[in-house]
């Protein structure tokens, strides 16, 4: 809560904790989410809300993946060694 409030960091919570950065700015979202969610008109559940983040982390993945082909391809026609 005190991130959210502003009066730490993420690096200073995670030293106080003993997590990484990555692991706080997690907690950090998901508690974003849930205040968003609950300020919502008609909320998600739970189920929903991992359904959507689901679909999003899917999409991406998708993105990823057709970029990292056109990028092998692009190395094949260009003649270069997977390096």
């Amino acid at each position: 809560m005190e991130i959210i409030q502003g009066k730490t960091t993420v690096a200073e919570a995670s030293r106080s904790f003993d997590l990484t950065p990555s692991e706080v700015e997690e907690w950090v979202d998901e508690a974003k989410r849930g205040m968003e969610n609950a300020l919502r008109a008609k909320p998600m559940g739970i189920r929903e809300q991992y359904e959507k983040q689901i679909k999003d982390l899917q999409e991406a993945y998708g993105e990823v993946m057709l970029e990292l082909r056109a990028r092998k391809k692009l190395q094949s026609l260009l003649g270069e060694d997977d390096k």
